[in-house]
């Protein structure tokens, strides 16, 4: 919800959907959502009311096979079975594969492929659900998803947040290697999910997998601060906003599998409340006319 706060200035200063201005969207894990959704063409408005249905429907529900359940089953009404041939730009959803430790990232061109472009299939051949689950499944709160690829190879895929939270980097290699775009026209625009005081998360029945759960959200929180610095060390000379405040009053505290409605709403509002910190940067950016 921070991140379509920051989503939704964005897109009144444009004035279209943010699928028709950026060449490439990425999203990792709840960000992939965000990222298909725009990569299909809707608006802000549309994303929010859906994930404040989304979000509450599923993070009520008390197991990892619930929630994983209840994602799919709302995914569905979303997505329906369309595959990667549906998006109307460039996207890239990033997964982790189980067994390999590898990252598995999902992808609609084969322009974008680094090697075997020959046999690239989009999205390895599953559906843009599938991918969405693959990359949402943050275990001990979600089931670990598999795969059934277009070469008929399984593949066990896990929360793409454990490899890369913050999925600048991949796509930088996409821009910079693959599609070989100078680092002058180079506009990248990361946006977090906020930092807050974090709550315990009480729903789990076993104590083994409560600590595994904040040992998860740990990682995630590791990852994406990693990916920024390593970012921002390697170029120095590209354009890059990062969009990701703190917010340490303890009003704002949350966790990973926050369900309450207000709650929610609040962090949408802090999401505007960044843009509106980082707004000149950003129209200086991208050359957006500001009233």
């Amino acid at each position: 919800m921070y991140t379509l706060g920051v989503l939704s200035e964005l897109e009144k200063v444009i004035k279209k959907p943010l699928g028709e201005f950026f060449q490439l969207i990425y999203g990792t894990s709840t960000g992939s959502i965000i990222a298909a959704m725009l990569t299909l063409g809707y608006d802000l408005e549309y994303i929010k009311s859906t994930y404040l249905n989304l979000v509450p429907s599923i993070m009520s529900q008390r197991s990892q096979k619930a929630k994983s359940k209840k994602l799919r089953e709302l995914g569905l009404g979303i997505f329906g079975d369309q595959g990667f041939d549906a998006f109307k730009t460039g996207i890239g959803i990033v997964a982790m594969n189980y067994d390999t430790q590898k990252p598995l990232i999902f992808k609609n061109t084969h322009d974008r492929a680094h090697g075997s472009k020959h046999s690239f299939v989009p999205g390895f051949g599953v559906t843009i659900l599938d991918a969405i689950e693959a990359s949402c499944a943050a275990c001990p709160i979600f089931k670990k998803k598999v795969l059934e690829t277009a070469n008929k190879e399984q593949i066990v895929a896990i929360d793409g947040g454990f490899i890369a939270n913050n999925p600048t980097l991949f796509a930088l290699i996409d821009a910079k290697k693959a599609l070989k775009v100078d680092d002058d026209n180079i506009r990248l625009l990361s946006v977090g999910v906020g930092n807050y005081v974090e709550k315990p998360i009480r729903i789990l029945k076993y104590l083994s997998k409560f600590e595994m759960a904040q040992i998860a959200s740990r990682v995630l929180v590791a990852s994406s601060n990693t990916t920024e610095v390593i970012t921002r060390l390697l170029f120095p000379q590209l354009t890059i906003i990062r969009v990701n405040e703190t917010f340490n009053q303890p009003q704002h505290g949350t966790n990973m599998v926050e369900k309450d409605t207000m709650k929610l709403r609040s962090m949408f509002k802090l999401g505007i409340e960044s843009y509106a910190n980082h707004e000149i940067q950003i129209a200086k950016a991208f050359d957006l006319n500001q009233p």
